[in-house]
């Protein structure tokens, strides 16, 4: 298989044949992304003018506490705090609230930085995708052997494809519908048969494969996998 820069990391993410690929790439380039954030980009004037402009979600707060150390989260914090409290919630306020500012409060609340920069990146990765799948044939049988992709990747895919294969679409959305379809039957299957475990007249009955199918099924639906608690059988 032809590697170059922009195949090497494709290739990494696809050569585990586990979960959905796309998954796995979203994860690599959240995790990246926070490391640059609290890491060399911290002190890059740019970088802060943005940062302090998208903020972040909890997630990637989250992330980010956990890639950095306390006090480049802090210097990250304080230069965003400072123009919140500049430009969005003045600390002495008169007549009624600036419709400009209840805008960017709204803008705020669901920007962040690492979302931002991570759809970026997805979207150039699944450029490079199309690309491969149209040029390398050890590539699309890579891509025939993943186990499976998840409901929100699945859509992603097929929103560009055409626009970015043409002629190639079919034989891509074939494959991927039958990556996505395939699984999503497998499923089906697995939370029938939990669901028919509590019928009392299979109580000695074989689960199969059906004990974590909420959590399976889950995981297809939102692309994020879930702790739950031990549930009652």
């Amino acid at each position: 298989m032809r590697e170059d820069i922009c195949s090497i990391p494709v290739n990494d993410v696809f050569g585990p044949k586990e979960g959905c690929p796309f998954c796995r790439m979203r994860d690599m380039l959240e995790q990246r992304s926070a490391e640059y954030v609290t890491g060399a980009a911290m002190m890059e004037p740019d970088v802060r003018v943005t940062t302090n402009e998208q903020g972040f979600c909890s997630r990637h707060f989250a992330m980010m506490l956990k890639a950095g150390s306390r006090l480049s989260n802090a210097l990250i914090l304080e230069s965003h705090l400072k123009k919140i409290s500049e430009e969005l919630i003045p600390k002495k306020v008169s007549g009624r609230p600036d419709k400009k500012v209840i805008a960017a409060l709204e803008k705020l609340k669901n920007s962040c930085f690492v979302c931002n920069r991570v759809e970026m990146n997805m979207n150039n990765m699944v450029r490079i995708i199309y690309a491969m799948w149209q040029e390398d044939a050890e590539f699309r049988q890579l891509y025939s052997e993943q186990k499976y992709i998840c409901l929100e990747h699945y859509t992603l895919l097929l929103s560009g494809a055409q626009k970015a294969m043409g002629r190639n679409t079919g034989s891509f959305y074939e494959v991927t519908a039958a990556l996505a379809g395939g699984y999503l039957e497998e499923l089906q299957g697995d939370v029938s048969h939990f669901c028919k475990m509590f019928d009392y007249r299979n109580a000695d009955g074989d689960w199969g494969n059906s004990r974590d199918s909420i959590e399976r099924a889950v995981e297809f639906l939102t692309s994020r996998p879930v702790e739950t608690e031990n549930a009652e059988e």
